[in-house]
């Protein structure tokens, strides 16, 4: 079984390839990763890079994955709604994460650049259905000049500090996947999730 990732930078594929290795293994993962589609969604809209997020997922399950999931959140909701066209599942990576945050009231949601958070939130929306949940935002400052400069300890470590100055919340959203390793560094009593280990696993199981 074979299982696609979409990515739109590199550091996520040793992240996912660790969890394959402890959670799922026998697992074969074929990693696409494509920096531009973020600049361009970031530029112009996501709808933007529709076409291009079709062909590249047409592509990969013409050479056999079953199932494909995009791990970045900008993007997310357009390479879902690709999973007609291309016959199989595609599943973005922050969707059980997003649900269970939104079983909880109080959300306070980090992103490292603005363009995440319409996505991020239009999902924690439709996942709370007509639950009522109250939901802050904060953009971490500084964070997204770490992750591009290559300064991943500066990056994480900036992330766990804002997550730690959160106070009247229930759960903390870490909204993009090359946040997931600042859980770690918190020392925060409120929950913090991040989406990559339960986003695999939903396309795992999607795949099977």
């Amino acid at each position: 079984m074979t299982l696609a990732l979409l990515h739109t930078s590199p550091v996520h594929v040793p992240v996912f390839d660790a969890l394959r290795d402890a959670d799922h293994p026998g697992l074969v993962l074929r990693h696409l990763v494509d920096e531009g589609l973020l600049l361009r969604a970031r530029e112009s809209g996501p709808e933007a890079v529709s076409g291009e997020i079709r062909a590249l997922l047409a592509g990969v399950v013409g050479e056999g994955a079953c199932a494909v999931l995009c791990t970045c959140s900008t993007i997310g909701a357009v390479a879902e709604s690709a999973s007609a066209a291309i016959g199989v599942p595609v599943l973005r990576v922050d969707r059980p994460m997003a649900a269970d945050a939104a079983r909880r009231g109080r959300v306070v949601v980090l992103a490292a650049i603005t363009g995440t958070l319409t996505p991020t939130l239009a999902l924690l929306a439709e996942e709370a259905g007509e639950r009522s949940v109250e939901v802050r935002t904060v953009v971490v400052d500084g964070a997204w000049a770490c992750f591009e400069a290559g300064d991943r300890d500066g990056y994480l470590d900036l992330i766990a500090a804002a997550a730690d100055a959160v106070t009247e919340a229930d759960v903390i959203v870490l909204a993009q996947a090359s946040m997931a390793d600042a859980v770690s560094r918190t020392a925060t009593r409120i929950p913090v999730l991040s989406s990559p280990r339960p986003g695999l696993s939903a396309a795992v199981a999607a795949a099977r």
